[in-house]
């Protein structure tokens, strides 16, 4: 039977990476960048991909990378999910990395899996793995066209743009134009990004990538909602063991009791779910199952741990200052990322040969 239980490795990994977030990565200073022009904190992702080396934990170390596995990078995700940390780890250490696997461009991977530079797959945040997603035009050389909804854009040195030959192409971020678009969650700002006559090298076919790359960034997002789910589930808990009314803690009152307990029962499911799907993308058994059903559950939970966050902290959890905010926000951005739960509930009837009748 699979082993979905933390080795004591990844457990020094969390350690590690908590630590660092602790220190660097504060709710006051999140919230503030959320109202700068500079959304995203490349120190945090300096320190993270090129002093930690986290960037490279899915490439081979024969192609410059760390050689782990997704249970490893699924481990960094629960971390910077618990502190909604505003850097482009999963569109770049995992999808576009995922993407440059399927390729030829062993150059451009060792400078993603390095932290020197930052990728960007230029398919919409929204698009499901196997999903349908919108290409540019491939003409004498360039590539023209419009894509919209792309995660981290503004963060990116490089493009991954699919091309409508059929192509992945890899283009540099200065040579195409990128206007923000209006996001909900301000931590991973979304972007239209606009190609006019730019030029791009083709480093492989673009379906085969695409699609690996999606899967894995479905299956990994789980645990970014695990991580969310987990940190507000603990901080309204520590806040009701606080606040008191009629002399009495809160958290003491049977009807909040329920629906802490409630909502523990579905973090820990949500966990089980997040820890299979990453350990099927490491060894590859029922991945696409693994994913479906990760996916299908661990949006609900990670909102619902939100907006449970924000209505049991009371006042205070509607106020700006306060982060809950944040993780709601997250949370309802993460619900559509990579394919909505009826999405992946769909993709997992034809599976398991369940479609309704």
């Amino acid at each position: 039977m699979t082993d979905l239980l933390y080795s004591e490795e990844e457990e020094a990994l969390r350690a590690a990476v908590r630590d660092l977030l602790t220190d660097h990565c504060d709710a006051a200073s999140v919230i503030v960048r959320t109202e700068s022009d500079a959304p995203h904190d490349l120190s945090l992702w300096k320190s993270l991909a090129d002093g930690m080396g986290l960037a490279g934990l899915l490439v081979p170390e024969e192609r410059g990378g760390q050689g782990a596995t997704h249970r490893e990078v699924a481990v960094v995700l629960e971390e910077l999910g618990r502190a909604v940390a505003p850097v482009p780890y999963l569109t770049s250490a995992v999808v576009a990395t995922e993407a440059l696997l399927a390729c030829d461009a062993d150059d451009l991977l060792a400078e993603l899996a390095s932290g020197r530079r930052i990728g960007v797959l230029a398919v919409s945040l929204s698009v499901a793995p196997g999903g349908a997603h919108k290409v540019v035009r491939h003409e004498n050389g360039s590539l023209y066209g419009e894509l919209t909804g792309i995660a981290d854009a503004a963060a990116a040195d490089v493009l991954l743009v699919p091309g409508e030959d059929g192509g992945l192409y890899a283009v540099d971020a200065g040579a195409v134009a990128v206007v923000p678009q209006v996001s909900l969650d301000l931590t991973r700002p979304l972007a239209r990004v606009v190609l006019d006559g730019a030029a791009g090298r083709r480093i492989g076919d673009a379906e085969p990538a695409v699609r690996r790359a999606l899967r894995a960034g479905a299956g990994l997002l789980a645990s970014e909602q695990l991580g969310l789910a987990d940190w507000t589930l603990t901080e309204t808990v520590r806040y009701l063991k606080e606040r008191k009314q009629f002399n009495r803690p809160v958290g003491g009152f049977q009807a909040l009791k329920h629906r802490l307990a409630q909502l523990w029962l579905e973090v820990v499911s949500q966990r089980a779910a997040a820890r299979n799907a990453a350990d099927a993308l490491a060894t590859g058994d029922d991945t696409d199952v693994a994913v479906a059903v990760a996916q299908a559950y661990a949006a609900s939970v990670a909102v619902h741990a939100a907006e449970e966050a924000v209505q049991l902290h009371g006042g205070i959890g509607m106020t700006w200052e306060h982060p809950a905010h944040l993780y709601l926000k997250r949370a309802k951005a993460d619900s559509i990322a990579y394919g909505t739960a009826g999405a992946h509930r769909e993709a997992l009837a034809e599976l398991v040969d369940l479609r309704a009748p």
